[in-house]
């Protein structure tokens, strides 16, 4: 399900989605997270239907190490965030600088992992947390603030795990046995 990282993006895609409507009332809530449920799932069994096994894999020792590099930093990070909002009595701020956070990690990863196409989410998500930051910093409402950042967020890792799919299909089926990147 994880093959070339769409399970990764369909997830965090969906927890992203998740934030994005939590505003949005009862009905459209429930309508939202089947919605955004539908989308993961989809995307994963995408993955797993038209990617070969070979697409991801065990990471070679290198790469696994910068991978947990580069996370374990990320997630220091976020914690950081989410603490010194929340003890500055600003928690609207907490999605934005996530989003920038979470942007900024696919930097390092596009590189160790040889994928350039992981810089559109890095360069989306890095646009969606500075619209947060501006609506935010603007005396925009917390819960606009948090369905920009999520809804925005959500689809930009939506919409690289398609490429994703999309890429790395077209790279086996017209290179037999080719092995896909392992973003």
């Amino acid at each position: 399900m994880f093959r070339s990282g769409v399970g990764f993006l369909a997830l965090f895609g969906a927890g992203w989605w998740f934030l994005g409507i939590g505003g949005f009332g009862a009905t459209a809530g429930v309508i939202g997270a089947v919605a955004g449920c539908a989308v993961a799932a989809a995307l994963m069994y995408a993955a797993w239907r038209l990617l070969p096994v070979s697409a991801g894999g065990p990471l070679p020792p290198a790469k696994r190490r910068r991978f947990a590099q580069v996370n374990g930093v990320q997630w220091l990070l976020i914690a950081v965030v989410a603490v010194g909002c929340g003890r500055a009595g600003a928690p609207e701020l907490i999605p934005p600088l996530i989003a920038l956070v979470v942007g900024l990690h696919f930097v390092p990863l596009a590189s160790a992992f040889d994928q350039p196409r992981l810089r559109l989410p890095a360069a989306l998500l890095c646009l969606v947390g500075a619209a947060g930051l501006v609506l935010a910093l603007t005396g925009g409402s917390a819960e606009g603030v948090r369905a920009v950042v999520g809804l925005g967020s959500a689809v930009s890792l939506w919409v690289t795990a398609v490429l994703t799919v999309r890429a790395d299909r077209t790279a086996h089926t017209t290179v037999p046995g080719a092995g896909a990147g392992t973003g």
